[in-house]
């Protein structure tokens, strides 16, 4: 009998390969892949240690009427605290809160600590709430910055000036400053020059003054005005031209800011409302309904009221037999009555359209004796030149400014 060798299938071959290469797959893995270490957690932290004390705030602006006690009250300030510092006063410090004042609560978790009353931006009141309770004023240090701005005029003064990057105070010191000589509403022309050095306050990082002029710098027309800051020992913060002049006259030339002339003074105008011929004796300024207008010189207030057709009209006498007449108010300042003495820049009163006016504006008048003159072309006094004993002082100072007035031209031209 012929025996038969026995062939394997097709079948039986593909599944012993494809075992064996599982087989060498786990051997691979076992032998490459080593398993991964155990990590050990440890936990530091122990949750019994108290959590650390946080610092907070409350803030309160005091209000009208209101006194320490109601706002302790308010704000929940323990009576025993609120005792010990009403007895820690002996100097009556606390006595001084106002109005606007900021009051700032501070706290270590739940327990006050401290408390600061803030009066402005420099000084306050502190008091620290400890075993024994302490009350001072404490005032900020203050740094002085110095900056300078010039430019050209192309439209008007306050507009350029702003474009310059010149804060709005400052602009309107420099109008005043130069404000006796020059009539910044109707003197000022095209490419007129002006320039200034000034300071301004900081204290912690934190602005709290717009500046103050050091010096300024104006060409009008090709004239050329100059202003020197100096403290004189008699009068004051003064400004002086570079001969020691005081900038100051005994009146400002226009009584309000930036309006512009809308009738000049004039002995034959025809009276746009009567229609005939009347003697226009003063200036009128356009401007804006309550736009302040300003006492022009010292004095004392002879009339306030109701003048036919001057409307609502302030009458200031000053020395020397001169008085000047303000007209067409919309009202008065409440401080203005017969009697008061008025400093020159007060506010008196606003402008508006009273008795006889086609539109808003300032009618305003210069006497002198029983005359009325023109108050654009009037020559007015000075005020009091610098003494010569802080002559030298003040030439010195004089020096400074313009070498740094260089410096600064030569940076902007480099």
């Amino acid at each position: 009998m012929i025996g038969f060798k026995k062939v394997p299938t097709k079948l039986v071959l593909s599944a012993f390969f494809i075992s064996i290469f599982f087989i060498l797959l786990l051997y691979t893995d076992t032998v490459l892949n080593k398993p991964l270490p155990e990590e050990e957690i440890k936990i530091t932290k122990n949750f019994d240690d108290p959590l650390p004390i946080i610092k907070n705030k409350l803030m309160h602006q005091v209000r009208k009427g209101e006194s320490l006690s109601v706002i302790f009250e308010e704000k929940k300030v323990p009576l025993n605290t609120a005792y010990k510092i009403f007895n820690a006063d002996k100097n009556n410090v606390l006595a001084s809160i106002n109005p606007d004042d900021i009051m700032e609560f501070n706290y270590l978790g739940d327990e006050l600590s401290s408390i600061e009353i803030k009066k402005d931006k420099t000084n306050s009141i502190v008091i620290q709430i400890e075993e024994k309770i302490s009350i001072a004023k404490l005032k900020k240090e203050i740094q002085l910055i110095q900056s300078y701005g010039s430019g050209s005029i192309s439209t008007s003064f306050y507009k350029d000036a702003l474009g310059e990057g010149i804060p709005d105070s400052v602009i309107m010191d420099f109008a005043y400053i130069f404000g006796w000589d020059v009539d910044f509403i109707f003197d000022v022309r095209k490419d007129d020059k002006f320039t200034v050095i000034y300071e301004t306050e900081y204290s912690g990082g934190e602005k709290i003054s717009s500046g103050d002029i050091i010096f300024a710098e104006f060409i009008n027309n090709n004239e050329r005005y100059v202003a020197q800051r100096f403290y004189d020992k008699y009068q004051g913060k003064q400004y002086f031209n570079e001969k020691g002049e005081n900038v100051k006259k005994a009146f400002l030339r226009a009584p309000l800011d930036f309006a512009y002339i809308s009738s000049h003074f004039n002995p034959n105008r025809m009276h746009p409302i009567l229609h005939k011929i009347k003697a226009h004796n003063g200036v009128d300024y356009a401007a804006k309904r309550n736009t302040p207008v300003k006492a022009s010189g010292d004095g004392v207030v002879s009339f306030v009221g109701n003048k036919s057709g001057y409307g609502r009209t302030v009458e200031i006498k000053h020395g020397g037999n001169i008085k000047t007449l303000y007209a067409h108010l919309e009202k008065f300042n409440k401080k203005t009555k017969v009697g008061a003495k008025v400093k020159q820049g007060e506010i008196i009163a606003y402008v508006g359209d009273s008795g006889r006016a086609t539109g808003t504006h300032l009618h305003f008048e210069f006497w002198q004796g029983t005359k009325r003159t023109d108050p654009v072309k009037v020559q007015l006094p000075s005020a009091q030149p610098i003494s010569k004993e802080e002559l030298d002082k003040f030439l010195s100072e004089l020096g400074i400014s313009l070498q740094k007035l260089a410096e600064y031209n030569q940076t902007d031209n480099a």
